[in-house]
């Protein structure tokens, strides 16, 4: 009886659909892990272990033994692998952070590490970013271990630490020291796509991440001559930072048009019913931006590279001149931008200011033209069927950067079904962040279907 029902699971991925009890324990998980404080402020004083034993204890009890892997003390993560019924196949990682950003309880309408439910909305940092998802991989991988359900492809599961940082005591932990877990792993997904994005006039679409720029945070030195603030000082270490900041923040960056961002282009100007070639060489890509509505939001801060300055530091008293003065810059870059990256902040910071990299990380593309990416839309289309989708490049970056050291290629898909009023994008890192109850039943449902009937990999690049 038991090969009959896996056979069954395997010919039919709709068989055994979510159950009420994986219903329920998505809304309790995130509910629990929210109380659970990760709080990752970047100064190494973050704990994701009590978050990490809490996800082992999940998978212990039904039978799944993680393995929990640290670098740093306290800095934990958690990794599985649950094997597929094809061994010729290969692997499908799935993956996502246990670190939350700080929240101010004095800002927020509920407290921000309650994980209330109140009113069909689970309230607190990280309801988005992103221990929905979390509890959402939970959910699905329980439910599979109480009925036998086996997908196609080996899953392996990675719940990990510091990816609002530098990730060094997370993903890229994991990719330098244990890249044998995830052995045969050729794609991934996480966080930052198939959220429902309101465009207006009932519009409902889900952009799946293809691509993320890549991130180049950078600190800025200048230095001049020290001196008493009531002299004349042309070696003034401060006006030349500031010199060169303002320079930074006024420039307008070239349009730069990568693979994943044409293919939104055209997408989402055929939902707005509009002709376009993005290869034209007259190609207007802001004339086209300000047709699209709200739909510009998706494609915008991905169309160039960007640098905004976002912290400054310099001197000890107001009437002394200090010897040199310090800010940062939060650099972001279009896959292929790099040299023209670096070659424009060497214009803009001249010759009396020198930079380097704070933190640095590539940028990804993912194919749109995969089995897998096909298998994404249709199991999105399949639970809201008068939605769109679109691939999308992200103007941030996630775990999938570090991953892809090992020849992992990441999609963002942590599906999510909003009502309007829900601004997604508002929510990460913002405050009052929630999620709705409904929609993290969708989740559920969309991440069941597609993790059981997944197709095998490949397909042609972008």
């Amino acid at each position: 009886m038991a090969e009959k029902k896996l056979a069954e699971h395997r010919a039919d991925p709709d068989t055994g659909a979510v159950d009420q009890q994986a219903l329920d324990e998505v809304v309790r998980f995130t509910s629990e892990l929210i109380r659970i404080d990760t709080s990752n402020a970047g100064d190494g004083s973050c704990r994701e272990r009590p978050a990490a034993e809490y996800v082992a204890e999940q998978l212990t009890d039904v039978g799944i033994e993680p393995a929990l892997l640290e670098r740093t003390p306290g800095r934990t993560n958690v990794v599985a692998r649950i094997a597929g019924s094809d061994p010729s196949a290969d692997a499908m990682l799935v993956h996502g952070h246990l670190d939350v950003v700080p929240a101010e309880a004095a800002d927020w309408q509920v407290h921000p590490f309650s994980g209330e439910v109140r009113d069909g909305v689970v309230w607190g940092r990280g309801a988005v970013d992103m221990k929905d998802m979390d509890a959402m991989m939970l959910a699905v991988i329980r439910q599979w271990a109480r009925s036998g359900v086996r997908p196609r492809r080996d899953i392996v599961l990675a719940f990990t630490a510091d990816e609002e940082d530098s990730a060094e005591d997370g993903s890229g932990f994991l990719a330098d020291r244990h890249g044998a877990l995830f052995e045969g792993c050729t794609e991934g997904i996480s966080e930052s796509g198939a959220f429902t994005f309101h465009a207006g006039g009932g519009m409902r679409i889900y952009p799946i991440g293809a691509g993320e720029r890549g991130t180049a945070w950078l600190k800025l030195t200048a230095h001049g001559r020290a001196g008493h603030g009531s002299k004349v000082n042309r070696d003034n270490a401060v006006s030349r930072l500031a010199d060169a900041v303002s320079r930074i923040g006024a420039h307008d960056w070239p349009v730069r048009l990568t693979p994943t961002v044409r293919a939104a282009l055209r997408e989402l100007a055929a939902l707005h019913d509009l002709d376009i070639d993005p290869e034209r060489a007259d190609f207007d890509v802001d004339a086209l931006l300000g047709k699209l509505g709200p739909s510009a939001k998706l494609v915008e801060p991905t169309v160039r590279n960007s640098a905004n300055p976002t912290m400054l530091t310099a001197g000890y008293k107001v009437n002394v001149i200090p010897g040199s003065a310090v800010a940062y810059v939060d650099g972001r870059v279009v896959p292929g931008g790099e040299a023209e990256f670096r070659t424009t902040m060497d214009e803009l910071t001249g010759p009396d200011v020198t930079w380097d990299y704070h933190h640095g990380e590539v940028a990804l593309q993912a194919p749109v033209d995969s089995p897998t990416f096909a298998a994404m839309r249709a199991a999105i289309e399949r639970f809201d069927p008068q939605s769109h989708t679109v691939p999308f490049c992200m103007s941030g970056g996630t775990d999938a950067k570090q991953f892809s050291r090992l020849g992992i290629v990441g999609y963002g898909f942590s599906p999510l079904k909003l009502p309007e009023g829900f601004d997604y994008q508002a929510l990460f890192h913002g405050v009052d962040e929630r999620v709705p109850v409904e929609g993290l039943h969708f989740g559920v449902r969309v991440l069941d279907h597609f993790l059981r009937g997944l197709p095998g990999s490949g397909g042609a690049a972008i």
